[in-house]
């Protein structure tokens, strides 16, 4: 394959069913995406300024949340800038990059999940050992494994759609860059590249969410076993943050991308939103309401800030 590419530039249709509300809708994401970056830039200070949230899971957690963070810059700000310009162009590097990012964030973010199970496993099925077992190194060499992992099923797919050449048509429906519909634009044989795409995503996502599954199967039983009711719930509370982000994130990516073609565009565009925008922002919230400790340190950390604040004020 030559890289004989004609095309300078893609057009992000976006969506041209809602073409007279494009500046309502980029305002709501404005919004929606400030919200997002401000709950998860929460989550990180409370992490980085507690000190009793030094524990893996929290070490995890803090990187999911710059991980929403990357995601969703990744994405949002363009949409926003051409449903305000109304100018749906974005470069051929810039489109290349958009599709690189989004997916190596993607595919880093379901093995951090599985990892994250992984821990919520060791910590509920083998408490005595947790602190022996989720060592400092481990946890470091796991979130290396992640980044590694998602750099590996990314880089080979981007570099061969980077040399397919692409001659006429340069329409996107899409608001952003998808890797299968850019594949789909080009105008050579394309089975190499999609077979490529295909097993890299196959394995990063079936492998984590079997892993992701065992581990909660596993803590499931743990739990059943044990006799006092107010342990089972207490333990059921502590994961169950954890499980609605994995069906969230899982669940839209499936949707997306192992259905029937059959499916309409705009279905995958809305699902996209949620995957983008909604669970990003849903994160923070999750993980905050629906963990005593967290949300402790979010009390503690607004309070000192308001008393900081006043006595600035006062001055």
């Amino acid at each position: 394959m030559l890289n004989d590419t004609r095309v300078t530039e893609f057009l992000l249709l976006g969506f041209p069913s809602l073409h007279h509300q494009e500046r309502l809708m980029a305002i709501g994401l404005l919004a929606l995406y400030l919200v997002t970056l401000g709950g998860n830039v929460l989550i990180i200070s409370v992490v980085l300024a507690e000190s009793k949230l030094y524990k893996p899971m929290y070490f995890f957690l803090c990187n999911l949340s710059c991980l929403e963070i990357f995601i969703t810059t990744c994405i949002i700000p363009k949409a926003i800038g051409n449903l305000l310009t109304g100018r749906k162009a974005i470069s051929y590097p810039g489109c290349l990059t958009q599709c690189y990012f989004y997916s190596l964030l993607g595919y880093i973010e379901f093995v951090l999940l599985a990892v994250m199970s992984y821990d919520r496993y060791v910590a509920i099925c083998y408490p005595l050992q947790y602190a022996m077992v989720m060592s400092s190194q481990l946890c470091l060499q796991l979130l290396l494994g992640s980044w590694t992992a998602g750099f590996l099923a990314t880089i080979v797919s981007t570099v061969l759609v980077a040399k397919m050449p692409f001659c006429n048509d340069n329409s996107i429906d899409h608001f952003f860059c998808d890797s299968m519909l850019l594949i789909k634009l080009c105008c050579a044989e394309t089975q190499i590249v999609e077979l490529i795409t295909c097993m890299a995503s196959s394995i990063i996502i079936l492998d984590s969410l079997g892993m992701t599954a065992m581990s909660y199967l596993c803590i499931i039983n743990t739990i059943l076993r044990r006799p006092s009711a107010s342990s089972q719930q207490k333990t059921f509370s502590t994961c169950s943050s954890n499980f609605t982000i994995v069906i969230l994130g899982y669940g839209s990516c499936i949707f997306m991308y192992v259905q029937p073609s059959s499916h309409h565009i705009s279905y995958n565009k809305a699902v996209a939103l949620l995957n983008t925008v909604v669970t990003p922002l849903m994160s923070p919230f999750i993980f905050s309401l629906r963990n005593q400790l967290m949300k402790d340190a979010v009390k503690a950390g607004l309070k000192t800030s308001v008393i900081i604040f006043r006595k600035h004020f006062s001055v």
